[in-house]
């Protein structure tokens, strides 16, 4: 199994530290969980396919809005949003 490969950009990674507390490399470990949610973010798809990777990272449920460059993973947001949380209960049936 190839390793995933990452990228963003180094001024979005600070702003989304800044906003949300949560830097890129951190995001990365969402796409480690085995139960995690893959969902196509279907309003910002307009020049791009893009994504959100929701999965359980240190106490609580990570969200990561992203896109594949080729055979890159480009991280463009992450935040413990209580949306992302509500779709990995449903999807894993945690109530």
């Amino acid at each position: 199994m190839k390793k995933a490969t990452f990228d963003w950009d180094e001024a979005k990674n600070k702003e989304n530290q800044s906003k949300h507390g949560v830097f890129f490399t951190v995001a990365q470990q969402a796409f480690l969980d085995p139960h995690r949610v893959i969902a196509e973010d279907i309003t910002h798809s307009t020049e791009e396919n893009r994504y959100h990777c929701i999965g359980h990272v240190n106490e609580g449920v990570l969200t990561v809005r992203f896109t594949y460059r080729g055979n890159v993973i480009r991280i463009y947001g992450t935040g413990y949003w209580r949306k992302g949380k509500k779709i990995y209960e449903e999807q894993n049936k945690i109530y």
